[in-house]
């Protein structure tokens, strides 16, 4: 109980001091309610276009700056980050978007029912336009250390391709 009975001395009033507890019902109770909002609000702040991601071990790659992302839909079309881009205007628009810095990370994250050529195209495309990291995205497995998420699974320098 937050009270408490003093002795009779007739005072009124005067002979009580103030309680010196505080409440702090009402703060857990906000607090809660808190949480409860950004639970909620949290999956909501992520954006992009959704793919059914193909899942892999690789390790995550791990930078300061935030990577521009290509997606291929399972229908065949391009998005740079949330707009759709025509094939013969994407790299003119990775250049603008990356303020020309041919090291801007950049990630590629393709349907896993789209055909294993179309993203190796746009790979070569991107590459060819002179960009050096390009990574492809792929959704760990669940039941691994991490939570599931999108990680990007880094390729290795491509070889000069010789036709005979």
């Amino acid at each position: 109980m937050g009270f408490s009975v003093q002795g009779g001395s007739g005072r009124g009033r005067r002979g009580r001091r103030p309680q010196a507890d505080i409440n702090v019902t009402p703060m857990v109770d906000v607090m809660l309610v808190l949480l409860i909002i950004f639970m909620v609000a949290a999956p909501m702040m992520t954006s992009g276009i959704n793919v059914d991601l193909p899942k892999t071990d690789a390790k995550p790659v791990n930078s300061d700056t935030k990577p521009i992302t290509v997606t291929v839909k399972a229908d065949g079309s391009v998005y740079l980050g949330d707009n759709a881009v025509d094939m013969s205007q994407l790299v003119d628009q990775l250049r603008a978007v990356s303020q020309n810095d041919p090291e801007h990370r950049i990630f590629v994250k393709g349907d896993q029912h789209i055909n294993y050529g179309r993203v190796m195209e746009i790979m070569g495309r991107i590459t060819a336009g002179g960009f050096t990291h390009v990574a492809l995205l792929a959704q760990m497995p669940s039941g691994t250390g991490s939570a599931g998420g999108q990680q990007p699974a880094p390729l290795p320098p491509a070889a000069p391709s010789h036709t005979p």
